[in-house]
């Protein structure tokens, strides 16, 4: 075997071929470990950093403070009244809640038919951000666009409001879609919400608060029955609702990491009222 230009052996064709091969391999995996961090690492970074831009121009517009502030505002509101109640009351008075009497005791439960309704407005423009949708128990805010189009609203890390459903505080189904995995995955966790848990959702106009009421772990792609104006599953019948109602429907893909099925957590409307 002949030698090399520096005196060592040189390949055979068996053994530059191997060789050759097993380069393509090494770069063909460096190329695929890129493409998972660009997918699971970046596109997570980038959309989450323009949502967080995105509330933040929104609540500018709206001339207010957002749904934590607000609540924190309120806390010290609160607490500023009892402490003037206290210095008012008699020496010696026990302390405790002022109140009216004759007064309605407050419901137990949120009612099914809100006594008002949001003014609707005209119909938001396709891939405009318009409202703030907050899980307080998952940690998540992220903006609410007109639309589901991957590229004009889900991948930037927005929630997508599904054309033709009802708008926030309106009768029917205001029913909204978001990533479970990469593109900012607001809904990566959509599976630990639980009854009772808060979804709040602010315009400029209004903030409202459904509650938590059922969840269907899995079913269709196509199960367009989930964003019916009376939610009801067309595939797993025995989830969903059978009467007319304020309700917001979260969906999302299941299992993670793939787009075969979704997960749908339903909530009703238990307050609104004016920012």
């Amino acid at each position: 075997m002949q030698g090399g230009p520096h005196g060592r052996p040189a390949l055979r064709p068996l053994g530059r071929a191997l060789w050759s091969g097993a380069e393509a391999v090494v770069t063909l995996g460096l190329v695929l470990l890129l493409l998972v961090a660009h997918q699971l690492w970046w596109t997570n970074r980038e959309a989450r950093h323009e949502a967080r831009q995105t509330v933040r121009t929104l609540e500018r517009e709206w001339g207010g403070r957002g749904e934590g502030k607000r609540a924190e505002g309120k806390r010290a509101e609160g607490k500023r009244a009892e402490g003037k109640r206290a210095e008012a009351a008699p020496v010696g008075a026990a302390a405790g809640p002022a109140t009216t009497p004759h007064a309605p005791a407050p419901s137990a439960a949120p009612s099914a038919e809100p006594a008002r309704e949001s003014d609707p407005g005209p119909d938001p423009r396709p891939d405009l951000a318009y409202a703030v949708l907050r899980l307080p128990s998952l940690g998540v805010t992220a903006p609410v666009a007109e639309g589901i189009s991957k590229h004009g609203v889900l991948d930037k890390g927005y929630v997508g409001h599904y054309a033709g459903t009802a708008q926030p505080g309106q009768a029917g189904n205001f029913a909204l879609a978001g990533h479970r995995n990469t593109h900012g995955e607001p809904f990566r966790h959509l599976d630990r919400l639980r009854a009772g848990d808060r979804i709040v959702v602010e315009t400029r106009d209004a903030v409202f608060t459904y509650l938590v009421d059922k969840t269907l772990p899995e079913t269709s792609a196509r199960d367009g029955g989930v964003i019916a104006p009376v939610p009801r599953s067309a595939v797993r019948t025995t989830y969903g609702y059978g009467e007319r109602g304020y309700y917001v429907t979260l969906t999302t893909c299941t299992p993670e990491f793939t787009s075969r099925y979704r997960l749908v957590v339903w909530g009703r409307l238990a307050s609104m009222r004016p920012r």
